[in-house]
């Protein structure tokens, strides 16, 4: 079973652009799977809540409420911050991410990716 980490700002889509990404994952990875979030994301869900402007505040909030809705587990955290952990993920994970720093460093390990096209669907790409 192969694991796909959904990093913070990917959790955002389904509130900024109204993309079902749970169907979008399941349609685009045709293999068994498992969500995962590093440690920090609930941290960084939670300061968007607390410090960012209406609109984020209200994809943070609807972000949480989608990894207790979908009861996704759990990576335990390097000391860094959350991009540092996701980059240091060993081969064979996938990382949906829509941040383009974090995605090339990623590209550069050889490790998969799923991400947003065109703000309508989800693309996975080896």
């Amino acid at each position: 079973m192969k694991t796909i980490v959904l990093d913070t700002n990917f959790l955002l889509i389904p509130w900024q652009f109204k993309v079902d990404i749970f169907s979008e994952i399941e349609r685009v990875c045709r293999f068994p799977y498992e969500l995962k979030v590093v440690e920090g994301t609930m941290d960084e869900l939670q300061k968007l809540m607390e410090k960012g402007d209406a609109k984020e505040k209200k994809a943070a909030k609807f972000a949480i409420s989608l990894i207790k809705q979908y009861k996704i587990g759990t990576i335990e955290a390097d000391e860094g911050d959350v991009d540092s952990t996701i980059a240091s993920l060993p081969k064979g994970t996938i990382v949906a991410t829509q941040d383009g720093g974090l995605k090339r460093r990623l590209k550069e390990k050889g490790i998969a990716l799923v991400v947003l096209r065109q703000q309508k669907y989800l693309q996975y790409i080896e």
